[in-house]
């Protein structure tokens, strides 16, 4: 989510130049689940950039509410579950299972917000410098606690130290930015997309290095 259509486009482009790279230093099955968060985030801004624009026109609903549904599809029914998935295939075997309740938590998240989305309605309007979305959502408060620690806990949870600091500054962000979103002041999500990207290119090039090394990068 970004504050305008321009941002949204642009932070879709340059994800997904990122996207691009990073999959080029992909070599081990394991590594397939992180390569694939910057290929979301950059498609999902492009998505964004759609409802922007469609509720900008008139008649907007043929534009904005089918890429509204995807947006949120996305956001609500895929990265609660991918984040811990991607970080647990990162993980050691032996050390996976700190990891797998996270996982379940975020699939049960994934399917409440999924079913809200599908059962509808879904809403969204132009609020100042963001889309402001609306979803009939049971327990709200509650739930997005659970896609926090689904997403947040997972990367707090991980056996490797730089997982667990970006951890770290993950959650600070997250809370900055769900403020400044929440109080209508401005919704920089793409941005940090954009820099989450860019650390998972550095982490895939780094484990390339270590593999062209002949070191190994698998989970053991």
């Amino acid at each position: 989510m970004c504050f305008s259509v321009e941002a949204d486009l642009v932070a879709g482009v340059v994800v997904g130049a990122i996207a691009v790279d990073s999959l080029r230093h992909v070599h081990h099955r394991a590594q397939r689940a992180v390569v694939a968060l910057p290929v979301i985030f950059a498609v999902h801004q492009l998505i964004e950039a759609g409802v922007w624009w469609g509720l900008g026109q008139r008649p907007p609903d043929t534009v904005w509410q089918p890429a509204a549904w995807v947006y949120l599809a996305i956001a609500f029914g895929l990265l609660p579950v991918i984040v811990p998935i991607a970080v647990g295939a990162l993980e050691p075997i032996s050390s996976r299972q700190r990891i797998r309740p996270f996982t379940a938590i975020g699939a049960a998240v994934s399917l409440t917000l999924l079913y809200a989305v599908v059962r509808g309605p879904v809403e969204a309007s132009i609020d100042g410098r963001r889309i402001a979305y609306q979803v009939d959502l049971w327990q709200g408060g509650f739930i997005v606690a659970l896609y926090v620690l689904a997403t947040c806990g997972s990367l707090l949870a991980s056996s490797h130290r730089h997982i667990r600091a970006f951890g770290v500054v993950n959650l600070g962000i997250v809370v900055l930015l769900a403020w400044a979103d929440r109080t209508g002041f401005i919704s920089l999500w793409c941005l940090w997309a954009a820099v989450t990207s860019v650390a998972i290119d550095l982490h895939l090039r780094y484990d390339d290095r270590l593999s062209r090394a002949g070191l190994t990068v698998l989970p053991a």
